[in-house]
């Protein structure tokens, strides 16, 4: 009998401007606050800042959790997310 992986994806939004980081940070507020009204586990959100004017925020689910966060939250991107 096989294990079953369910794979990763990372949902990024981006952010540019000298605000970036502070809108970031907002917009993983209402994520956080998305994922907990629809009952939706990720398994992490985060902000990073890759410069001083360009930030993103994601949010890591299972692919079998994709479909409603991207149909209503609308992330720029996506990546599949492999653990370290």
């Amino acid at each position: 009998m096989g294990s079953f992986i369910m794979k990763k994806i990372k949902l990024i939004w981006d952010f540019r401007g000298p605000t970036a980081q502070q809108t970031a940070a907002h917009h993983e507020h209402h994520i956080e606050e998305f994922l907990q009204a629809n009952k939706l586990p990720a398994d992490q959100t985060g902000v990073e800042t890759l410069n001083a004017l360009h930030s993103i925020c994601f949010v890591i689910v299972d692919e079998a959790h994709l479909a409603p966060i991207r149909n209503t939250l609308r992330p720029h991107r996506a990546t599949w997310h492999e653990p370290a």
